[in-house]
């Protein structure tokens, strides 16, 4: 029965996307209980083997975001204790996690990605590492985090890559800029569910424009052309399908329509724990497809196993 099957819900830790992880985690811990399952809500801490061993759940739904829950260490703490969980496993997990690394599988699959490189942060804040424009953004991390778009005519990269503040690995990813649109795509158990267009309210799809209420808006489905559309549900499937993911995951692609449409799509990663805050696209593009905040958190629990 569903009302005895208990769900640890692992979120917070101590990654930089910590805060969404814990609206995601409380999101998600409130729909299973209104669908009947018996929820814990775990704020992850170093300690976590000790605490899920004493209380021995029979699921864990991983709520976590970054590194450390997203990059493949959860998920090989839980094949060791043998606790089901949720989304994709070690391997997948890990891969997708390293941009540069991704891309690879990317390319070995025929899928359209844009030139990039990967060097120490210090290295690319001394000057133009690429001919601008260029991103630059950790080479690790999510929820776009520590990234700068580079443009013609700055003088050099900013100066955050160089503080004594600057928490987010010692290798970031130089990577071209595509102008364009913003489109992302949800794949539950290998299938797209759909297109949405992002159009944030800031000069990019950053942080605040993410999770901010109104920091962007959300068109499903994406008006773009017919063939355009298709390509983008394709390529998240194959990309979901090239890293091996397990249950849902999002991938977020860059259309270029500067010469008209159908335009040039590029993949840029795909996301193996995608958010499942309130303004999340995962659960919007489920809705579109009929299926429940609640339905969708019940089903990835469900999908939960070891040796993902």
């Amino acid at each position: 029965m569903t009302a005895q099957k208990h769900v640890a819900v692992l979120m917070g830790g101590w990654s930089a996307e910590r805060p969404v992880s814990l609206v995601t985690g409380r999101g998600c811990a409130q729909a299973l209980r209104d669908e009947g399952f018996k929820v814990s809500e775990i704020d992850v801490g170093r300690d976590v083997a000790d605490v899920l061993s004493h209380l021995k759940p029979d699921v864990c739904f991983n709520a976590l975001h970054g590194q450390w829950g997203e990059d493949g260490c959860i998920q090989g703490l839980l094949e060791v204790l043998g606790i089901p969980y949720t989304h994709s496993g070690l391997l997948a997990s890990a891969v997708a996690m390293h941009k540069e690394r991704a891309k690879a599988v990317f390319r070995t699959a025929g899928l359209p990605v844009v030139g990039s490189i990967v060097v120490s942060r210090h290295e690319a804040a001394k000057g133009q590492v690429m001919k601008p424009p260029y991103v630059i953004k950790p080479v690790n991390q999510g929820s776009s985090v520590g990234v700068f778009i580079i443009r013609q005519g700055d003088n050099r990269p900013p100066s955050e890559l160089t503080s004594s503040d600057w928490h987010l690995g010692e290798e970031v990813m130089v990577e071209e800029y595509v102008p364009g649109r913003e489109l992302t795509v949800a794949v539950m158990n290998g299938k797209a569910l759909g297109v949405t267009d992002i159009v944030p309210k800031t000069e990019f799809y950053d942080f605040d424009a993410k999770y901010a209420p109104g920091g962007s808006v959300h068109v499903i489905p994406a008006k773009i052309h017919k063939t355009a559309y298709d390509q983008a549900l394709d390529i998240a499937e194959r990309a979901h399908a090239a890293l091996g993911c397990r249950g849902v995951s999002r991938t977020d692609l860059r259309y270029d329509t500067t010469k008209g449409e159908p335009g040039r799509m590029v993949i840029l990663e795909v996301n193996t724990q995608p958010g499942m805050t309130p303004t999340s696209l995962v659960p919007e593009q489920a809705a579109f497809n009929g299926i429940s905040y609640g339905a969708l958190c019940r089903w990835i629990v469900e999908d939960a196993s070891c040796e993902r």
